[in-house]
């Protein structure tokens, strides 16, 4: 009897060993399956339309999900990881939450790297890796920013190269932005306003190059330009695609003729 029960005993060990090996030799051979062509293109068409509504946040959240669900680490598709580094750009810039604003840009960042090495010759990958990036700086100026620096630089450039209208020539936005932060680091606002003058003449109609044109005259003291560009921005018919960022665009605008005129 009590031999009989050593043997069970035994047994039982020899079981509970063997089922964590065979539970992962069952996951080795039926791996989960891959998201179809079909199904990567409907999610795309759905989470667009839900970008294109991201003046209501939980219309951008959703869209961002419906891109993580096809997303597949073993199987990359590259308009996937490009349209989820924009789309978490956009909440980044736009959510009041921290947490959600800071996971939103390092996700960003991550499918935006992603979609550079997949496709090295297109500048959607670099655009949305740099812009990312920079947010995360802005927010982060000493353990991100002082890090980051040359990375914008070269991700930014990388998108001169092959598109300088990209995005309404916001690759100009994000070097401008570079050399006003960095000052005390050898950046400069002269190559600043150079760099959004050229923006603004190859995107008029992007709000954020006239604004940030018309911070950047204010720091090297060319008040009237500044105001030239602030007024021309509110009155200014903005870009379709770009409603809710004109908005707040104008709101910045009006801010900066109440405070520094």
């Amino acid at each position: 009897m009590k031999m009989l029960r050593v043997y069970i005993l035994i047994t039982i060990v020899i079981t509970l060993c063997l089922l964590p090996a065979c539970r992962k030799h069952s996951e080795v051979e039926n791996p989960p399956p891959v998201v179809d062509a079909a199904s990567i293109e409907e999610s795309l068409r759905n989470a667009e339309s839900g970008y294109r509504g991201r003046a209501d946040l939980s219309k951008l959240r959703d869209a961002i999900q419906t891109l993580s669900r096809v997303r597949d680490p073993e199987h990359r598709n590259f308009d996937v990881e490009r349209s989820f580094a924009k789309y978490n750009y956009f909440l980044g810039i736009h959510s009041t939450d921290e947490k959600e604003r800071d996971d939103a840009f390092e996700k960003g960042r991550d499918a935006g790297k992603i979609a550079k090495n997949m496709e090295p010759g297109k500048p959607d990958g670099y655009f949305w890796y740099g812009a990312n990036l920079g947010e995360m700086s802005r927010e982060s100026p000493v353990t991100v920013g002082l890090q980051s620096v040359d990375d914008i630089r070269e991700a930014m450039n990388k998108v001169l190269e092959m598109q300088p209208d990209f995005q309404g020539a916001s690759a100009f936005d994000a070097l401008a932005q570079v050399e006003l932060a960095t000052r005390i680091n050898g950046g400069k606002a002269e190559t600043a306003v150079t760099y959004l003058e050229k923006g603004v003449a190859l995107a008029p109609d992007n709000s954020n190059l006239h604004l940030h044109l018309a911070e950047a005259y204010l720091a090297v003291n060319r008040d009237k330009d500044a105001r030239q560009q602030l007024e021309y921005l509110i009155k200014m018919t903005p870009n379709a695609d770009f409603i809710p960022e004109h908005r707040d665009a104008v709101e910045a605008a009006k801010k900066l003729l109440q405070t520094k005129f």
